[in-house]
């Protein structure tokens, strides 16, 4: 006798999607696995590659990117059942900036950009319950879970196409603030070093400076010394790779206050018994183009609070 199924149910039916505007322009894999929530990636990619997937009436590749106006065929998954997993809880977050095409947020530390790695729910899936009407929602770039400040949402395809080709071609300035230990030496350095991920043996991902690593840029401004012991500096990124901040400052032997991946534990409890619990990066300055109109967009975001406090406290004794 079958044991009946607990968490996934059966989609008996064969669908025919047709492809509007926002959807165009995406890859059918990614279109898939976004419709599909849930449906493993290896389920998704056997029906492309066996033909059940089909765009037109014809078979596709994985690599095939929609056009406004096709009809996909998706056929019969094992879907998730709604009823097994708790609905993501709305939330709004601070709006910096905000039109039909994108939305800048205020993200606070310890949330999540996104769904995955042990976490059920992040930003994206928290905006798009706070917000059912909007049709699309993504994210255009992304930020440490321990991060906070600007995160910019894309409203339009349109809007995150021109985005992600504004960051990869450079354009734009994005500025993070920074507590380091230490008694930064140069008002102005750039660091390149090229970075390259791995595992640890827990399996965690991590990022070493290493010579077969991808290039990576960043330029370093001094803006406060506190008694020799700490600094405050602006982070400038001139390339986006994981974690690249924090390992360029703790590579020059800066660590960052509460960085519990490449910081100093021992600073870490000390300013955590004194009620400081986050790491002190803060993505507080962004200069870019408008993804559709290129009108220059200057936004910030003021340091938090607890961020706030605790310079204060440190030129009190400095």
């Amino acid at each position: 006798m079958r044991k009946p199924e607990s968490s996934l149910s059966m989609a008996q039916t064969v669908q025919m999607l047709q492809i509007g505007a926002e959807q165009a322009g995406q890859r059918i894999d990614n279109f898939l696995l976004k419709t599909c929530k849930g449906v493993p990636k290896s389920h998704v990619y056997k029906a492309i590659r066996s033909g059940q997937v089909r765009v037109n009436k014809g078979r596709c590749q994985a690599e095939y990117r929609l056009q406004q106006g096709d009809t996909v065929r998706v056929p019969p998954f094992r879907m998730p059942d709604p009823q097994a997993r708790p609905p993501v809880p709305a939330a709004q977050f601070p709006v910096v900036f905000e039109d039909d095409a994108m939305l800048v947020i205020d993200k606070p530390a310890g949330v999540a950009v996104h769904g995955g790695s042990g976490v059920s729910f992040g930003v994206i899936e928290q905006l798009r319950a706070a917000r059912p009407e909007a049709r699309f929602l993504e994210l255009a770039h992304r930020l440490d879970r321990e991060t906070s400040g600007l995160l910019i949402v894309a409203k339009k395809r349109s809007a995150l196409v021109a985005l992600h080709q504004m960051m990869r071609e450079g354009k734009g300035r994005k500025r993070y603030l920074a507590l380091v230990v230490g008694d930064w030496v140069n008002d102005r350095q750039h660091i390149r070093q090229p970075l390259l991920k791995w595992l640890t043996a827990s399996g965690e991902r991590r990022v070493k400076v290493d010579a077969l690593g991808k290039p990576a840029h960043t330029i370093v401004n001094l803006v406060k010394r506190y008694g020799g012991r700490f600094s405050l500096v602006e982070a400038e990124l001139k390339t986006g790779r994981t974690h690249q901040i924090r390992v360029h400052l703790a590579a020059s032997g800066y660590p960052i206050v509460g960085d519990d991946k490449y910081g100093h534990d021992d600073i870490r409890l000390q300013f955590s018994r004194r009620g400081f619990n986050r790491m002190f990066l803060h993505a507080w300055r962004l200069d870019i183009p408008h993804p559709l109109n290129d009108e220059v967009l200057r936004l910030e975001a003021a340091l938090p609070p607890a961020c706030q406090a605790l310079l204060d406290k440190l030129e009190q004794r400095s």
